[in-house]
C-alpha cells in the first residue's frame, strides 16, 4: 500500500505548489524569503514540503531539512537547526566546526562543552546572539554557492530557543539566495500557545508569506483515494473512504490501510484520542456526551443532560473549542466536532452501558420535542441504540414520511429500511404502526427507484410479491408485479424477457376486472414494455386503453405514463410534432398531479426529441429546466433525473459550452453509486478527450470499463472516447482494437443500436490511418490487412444504418453525419481521399456539433491539399483552428498546425502577423521531460540520476512512464516520437 509521499503523484495542490515554486524562483534569483505553511494535522504539509524539496534538488539547490519533536513543553534546544546543519557535506562541516559559536550545534560536539556562556544575563544574551549570527552567516555563505532551501517541520513543537532563532533569521532575510519554509499545525496553535505571538510578528515582515493548506474538496479527495488505492478497491469503497476522511490525506491513508476494520482504525483512533486525553476531566466528559448526539449537538441538550453547573459546562466547552475539538457554529447554539472521525473515535471509546444510558437520555429529551422537523429521525436513532425498538419503529416511519414530503427520497428509503429490519422484532407491529409489511416494502421499492438504486428497488419489490397471495388479492399482486416490471425497465441490467413475463402475469390477474388503479397501471407499463421491444402495433392500443382506464379510475400517473408512451410511438413513425405536443401535455399534467417520476420521463423524451432533430439549442433549454425541476422535487438520482442530466452534459458539449458540460458531469463523491449514475460522468469524457486531458480521461475510462458490457450508454460513450483518445495520441492500432471491443459490447446489449454508427465510423478512421502509414512504409502486407479490416468495419456500419430504429422515425443529422464521415474515411482507407466526400460531412456536423465539424474541416483540408486546392484548404484549416482555440481543443489545434507545417502554408489571416505557435499537447510531467531530454543527449540512467539527484531506479520508472505515454518500445523510439510531436526542444544529434 503506497504511503503519503512515496510513489503517488501530488494531488490537487497546484495552487499551493505554484506559490512555493515562485518563492523558490525568487530565492534563486537573489531575493530571500520565507513561507509559513499552516494546516491541520494530516492535511499534507510534509508531503508538500517533500515535493518542493525534490523540485529544489532537481534544480540544483541545496536542501537542509529539520524537524521539531513533541518531547514536552521544554523541547530540545535548536533541534531542527541541529538536524539541518548536520546534513552539510563533511568538508563544509569541518569548516563550520572551526567557528566556536556554531560548533556546539553540530553533530560530534563534545558532551562536556558548556552550552551556556559563563557570566550573568548579559553574557547569556551575547552568547545566544553570537550563535544566531553564526547560523545566519553560514546559511548566507552557502547561498553564495547556490540556492539554499531550509525546510523546518512542525514548528508547533518548537522550543523557545528555536522560535527565537527562526525569528532572528527570518527578520534578516535580504539578498541571500535562501528560502525558509516552515510548517506548523494550525489546530494545535491555540490562543495561549507560545508560537502564536511569534507567528503574528513574522507575518508582518515583507519577506514572509503565509500559506494555508486546506483539506481537499470532494472531487480532489476522491482523486487522492483512487491514487492511493491503485485499482485495488471497488468504487463504492473508495467513495466511502473519501466521504469519511473529509479531505484529510492522513485520515484517508489510514482508512485505506485498514479498510477491512470496522469503525475507526486503531492506529488512527489512538492519534485522535490523544488530543482528548490532554483536556480536563469535565471537558472530556462533555465531549463524550456530545459524541452520542452525533456530529452536531445543540447547547440546550448538553445543558439538559450534563450534570455540570452552567459555569462549569461553559468552561468545559470553552476548553474543547480552544483545543479545536469542537467548533461553535455561526448561530452560536450548536457545536460541531471538528472532524467526524474524531467523534467516531470518542464514541467508540465509550463503554456499552454508558452508551445505552446516554442514548436513552437523548431519546427521552427528544420525545418532548415531537413535531419539530428532524426530531423523528433523531428519536429513531437514539431509540434504536438504547434498545427501545417500538419507539424506533414508529419514529422511523414518521421520519420516512417527513423525508418524502421534503423531496428527499434517499433519506426516506433509509428510514423505511430501518423500519423493515425492526418489523418482525416488534410485537404487534401492524397495530402499533397502522400499516403492514407489504405496504412498507412497496413504499421502500418506490423510494429506491427514484433514488437511483434500481437493483435495490427490484429486491424490495420481489420481497413484496412473495408476501402476497394473488388469489385473495389479485389487484395488489398485479400492481406489485407491474411495479417490478417497471423497475426492470429502469434497470440498466434489466432483462426485457423478464419484464415481459412479469407484466403478462400481472395482466392475466386483472384482465377480466373492471377499470381500476392497478389495471390502468398494468396496461400503461405493458405498453411501455412492448414499445421497448419495438412491438409498436401492439403497444399503441394498449397505451390508449391505459389512458381510458386511468381516466375512469382517476389515476393521473398511469394516464400520463401512457400518454408519454403514445408520444414515443408517434415520433418513432416520424410524427415528431404530434409527439412534442403530447409530451408537453403529459409533462404539465404530471406536474399538476405530483407524478414526479413520470414527469421526468416526459422532460427527458421532450429533450431527446429536439436533440435527435438537430435542434440542440431547444433541447438544451428543455434540459436545463428539467434538471432544475429534478432538483426541486428531490429526484436528481432517479433514473430519468440522471438521464436528463447526462443528456445536458452532451448538449452543452455539442453547442460548445464545454466548461458548462464539465460542471454538469461532475456528480461529486456523494453521488449514488451505480450504472445509471455512471452515465453522467461518462458523458463528460467527450470534453476531457477533446481538450487533451488524457490522464484524467484515462483514469475515468479505467473506472468505467467494468460497466461497459452492462450498459449501452456507458459502452458507447467510453468506446467512442477511448477510440478518439487513442487516435489523438497517435495510436491507431489501439484505436482499432478499442472500436472492435466497444462494438462487441454494444451489440451484446442491443443489436443495430444507433450508437454503433459512431463507433464503426471511428473504427474505419483508425484502419484508414493504419493503411496510410503502411503505404508510407511501403508495407504492402500491412496495407492489405488494414484495408481488409476497414472494409469489414464499413460493412458493419452499413448494416447498422439499414436496420437501426431511429427515435424520430428517421436518422437525424448526427446519425447521417457519422455515416458520411465513415464514407469519407473509407476513401482514405482505399487511398482515395476525395475532397468532395468531406463537404457533406462538414455540413452535417455543422447542424449540431461545432467541434466535430472542425475535425471534419481538418480532414477536408488534408484532402484539398492532396488535390492541389491550397486556397480552400487554408480556409478550412483557419476555420478549424478558430473553433479549436475557442474551445481549447488542444489536440485538434496541434493537428491543424502540424498539417499547415507539412503543407507549408500560413494560418495567419491576410495582412496580420503570424501568431506565436502554441505549445503542442504535452503528456509528460516536468520530471519525465527532464529525463527524456537527457536520454536524447545520450546519457545513461546512472548519469541522469546523478544530474537530477534521483536514484537510478527512479530514472528507470520515469522512463518507463514516458515510453508508455508515447507508445514507444525503446528509448530511441521515445526520443524520436517526442521530436515528431515537438515535445523536445534540444537539437537532434548531429
Amino acid at each position: 500500500m503506497p504511503r503519503l509521499g512515496s510513489g503517488i503523484p501530488l494531488v490537487a495542490r497546484r495552487d499551493e505548489m505554484r506559490v512555493l515554486r515562485q518563492a523558490l524562483d525568487r530565492a534563486r534569483a537573489g531575493t530571500a524569503g520565507a513561507v509559513l505553511v499552516a494546516g491541520e494535522a494530516g492535511v499534507g504539509k510534509s508531503r508538500l514540503l517533500d515535493e518542493l524539496s525534490e523540485i529544489a534538488r532537481a534544480d540544483g539547490a541545496r536542501v537542509l531539512t529539520g524537524r521539531c519533536l513533541d518531547v514536552g513543553q521544554a523541547g530540545l534546544p535548536y533541534l531542527p537547526f541541529v538536524e539541518a546543519l548536520g546534513q552539510l557535506p563533511e568538508e563544509v562541516l569541518a569548516e563550520v566546526r572551526s567557528r566556536p559559536a556554531l560548533a556546539r550545534l553540530l553533530p560530534g560536539a563534545a558532551d562536556d562543552e558548556p552550552l551556556e556562556p559563563p557570566g550573568g544575563r548579559g553574557g547569556e544574551d551575547m552568547g545566544q546572539l553570537q550563535l544566531f549570527e553564526a547560523v545566519r552567516r553560514v546559511l548566507t555563505e552557502l547561498s553564495h554557492e547556490g540556492c539554499v532551501l531550509l525546510a523546518l517541520e512542525d514548528l508547533h513543537w518548537a522550543d523557545a530557543s528555536t522560535r527565537y532563532l527562526l525569528s532572528f533569521l527570518v527578520s534578516r532575510l535580504r539578498g541571500q539566495r535562501l528560502l525558509v519554509v516552515a510548517t506548523y499545525r494550525s489546530d494545535d496553535v491555540h490562543r495561549t500557545h507560545p508560537l502564536r505571538p511569534v507567528l503574528a510578528e513574522l507575518v508582518r515582515l515583507p519577506a514572509v508569506e503565509r500559506l494555508d493548506l486546506r483539506p481537499f474538496g470532494p472531487a480532489q479527495t476522491l482523486e487522492f483515494v483512487r491514487a492511493l488505492a491503485d485499482e485495488t478497491l471497488p468504487d463504492d469503497v473508495e467513495r466511502e473512504i473519501a466521504r469519511r476522511c473529509e479531505g484529510i490525506p492522513f485520515f484517508a491513508e489510514e482508512l485505506l490501510a485498514a479498510c477491512a476494520e470496522c469503525g475507526v482504525p486503531t492506529a488512527l483512533a489512538d492519534v485522535l484520542l490523544a488530543r482528548i486525553e490532554r483536556l480536563s476531566p469535565p471537558a472530556q466528559r462533555v465531549i463524550r456526551l456530545a459524541s452520542v448526539a452525533g456530529r452536531i449537538v445543540c447547547h440546550h441538550r448538553l445543558r439538559a443532560l450534563s450534570d455540570l453547573e452552567d459555569a462549569a459546562l461553559d468552561e468545559a466547552l470553552r476548553e474543547a473549542v480552544t483545543h479545536h475539538v469542537l467548533v461553535l457554529d455561526a448561530s452560536g447554539d450548536h457545536y460541531r466536532f471538528r472532524h467526524s472521525l474524531l467523534r467516531e473515535a470518542v464514541y467508540a471509546d465509550l463503554l456499552p452501558g454508558e452508551r445505552a444510558r446516554w442514548h436513552a437520555a437523548y431519546a427521552g429529551l427528544l420525545a418532548r420535542e415531537e413535531g419539530v422537523r428532524g426530531v423523528a429521525a433523531e428519536l429513531a436513532h437514539h431509540s434504536m441504540e438504547s434498545h427501545d425498538l417500538t419507539t424506533a419503529l414508529t419514529a422511523s416511519l414518521r421520519a420516512a414520511t417527513e423525508a418524502a414530503r421534503g423531496c428527499a427520497p434517499a433519506e426516506a428509503l433509509r428510514h423505511l429500511e430501518r423500519a423493515l429490519k425492526l418489523w418482525r422484532r416488534v410485537p404487534d407491529a401492524e397495530e402499533v404502526t397502522g400499516t403492514d409489511e407489504v405496504a412498507l416494502l412497496r413504499r421502500a421499492a418506490y423510494h429506491a427507484g427514484v433514488s437511483g438504486e434500481p437493483e435495490r428497488a427490484l429486491a424490495l419489490a420481489r420481497a413484496a410479491i412473495d408476501l402476497v397471495d394473488e388469489r385473495s388479492d389479485p389487484e395488489l399482486a398485479a400492481d406489485l408485479r407491474r411495479r417490478y416490471a417497471q423497475e426492470v425497465l429502469a434497470s440498466p441490467e434489466g432483462r426485457p424477457a423478464h419484464a415481459v413475463d412479469m407484466i403478462e402475469h400481472a395482466w392475466r390477474l386483472v384482465e377480466d376486472r373492471p377499470a381500476s388503479s392497478a389495471r390502468a397501471w398494468v396496461l400503461a407499463v405493458r405498453a411501455r414494455v412492448l414499445c421497448s421491444l419495438y412491438a409498436d402495433e401492439v403497444a399503441r392500443p394498449l397505451a390508449e386503453s391505459a389512458v381510458l382506464d386511468a381516466r375512469a379510475s382517476g389515476v393521473a400517473g398511469a394516464e400520463v405514463d401512457a400518454l408519454i408512451t403514445l408520444a414515443v410511438l408517434d415520433q418513432c413513425r416520424g410524427d415528431v410534432d404530434a409527439a412534442c405536443e403530447r409530451l408537453v401535455v403529459a409533462r404539465d399534467r404530471a406536474a399538476e398531479t405530483g407524478a414526479w417520476s413520470v414527469e421526468l420521463r416526459a422532460w427527458f423524451n421532450l429533450a431527446a426529441n429536439r436533440y435527435e432533430q438537430g435542434r440542440v439549442a431547444e433541447a438544451l433549454a428543455v434540459l436545463e429546466e428539467g434538471v432544475r425541476r429534478a432538483e426541486s422535487i428531490g429526484m436528481v438520482w432517479s433514473n430519468y433525473g440522471l438521464e436528463v442530466r447526462g443528456l445536458l452534459v452532451v448538449a452543452r458539449y455539442a453547442l460548445g459550452d464545454w466548461d458548462g458540460s464539465v460542471a454538469a458531469a461532475e456528480l461529486g463523491p456523494d453521488s449514488v453509486p451505480g450504472i445509471v449514475s455512471a452515465r453522467v460522468p461518462a458523458s463528460g469524457l467527450y470534453v476531457k478527450v477533446a481538450r487533451g486531458e488524457f490522464e484524467a480521461a484515462g483514469e475515468l475510462l479505467r473506472q468505467l470499463r467494468p460497466l461497459a458490457p452492462r450498459d449501452l450508454h456507458v459502452a458507447s460513450i467510453t468506446g467512442a472516447c477511448g477510440v478518439e483518445m487513442a487516435l489523438w495520441r497517435d495510436r491507431p492500432r489501439d484505436a482499432a482494437r478499442r472500436a472492435v471491443e466497444a462494438l462487441q459490447n454494444v451489440d451484446g446489449l442491443q443489436e443495430n443500436a444507433a450508437a454503433g454508427l459512431r463507433l464503426a465510423a471511428m473504427g474505419v478512421t483508425a484502419y484508414a490511418e493504419l493503411a496510410r502509414r503502411a503505404r508510407q512504409r511501403r508495407d504492402c502486407a500491412g496495407e492489405r490487412s488494414a484495408v481488409a479490416e476497414g472494409e469489414e468495419m464499413m460493412t458493419r456500419l452499413r448494416r447498422v444504418a439499414e436496420r437501426v430504429r431511429p427515435r424520430i422515425g428517421m436518422l437525424g443529422p448526427e446519425g447521417r453525419a457519422w455515416i458520411a464521415r465513415a464514407e469519407a474515411e473509407f476513401g482514405r482507407l482505399l487511398g482515395r481521399d476525395r475532397p468532395e466526400a468531406w463537404r457533406p460531412v462538414v455540413e452535417l456536423f455543422g447542424e449540431y456539433n461545432g467541434y466535430l465539424q472542425a475535425v471534419a474541416r481538418w480532414r477536408w483540408a488534408s484532402a484539398l491539399f492532396g488535390a492541389g486546392d491550397r486556397e480552400e484548404g487554408v480556409r478550412q484549416l483557419r476555420l478549424a483552428l478558430d473553433t479549436a482555440e475557442e474551445l481549447r481543443a488542444v489536440p485538434l489545434a496541434d493537428a491543424v498546425r502540424a498539417l499547415a507545417r507539412r503543407a507549408r502554408v500560413s494560418l495567419a489571416q491576410p495582412g496580420s502577423e503570424e501568431p506565436e505557435p502554441r505549445q503542442a499537447l504535452d503528456p509528460l510531467t516536468p520530471r519525465e521531460r527532464a529525463v527524456l531530454d537527457l536520454v536524447a543527449q545520450g546519457r545513461t540512467n546512472r548519469q541522469i540520476g546523478d544530474e537530477l539527484y534521483i536514484s537510478e531506479k527512479t530514472v528507470s520508472v520515469h522512463l518507463s512512464r514516458v515510453m508508455a505515454k508515447l507508445g514507444a518500445t525503446s528509448r530511441a523510439e521515445a526520443v524520436a516520437l517526442a521530436y515528431d510531436r515537438d515535445l523536445l526542444v534540444t537539437a537532434k544529434a548531429g
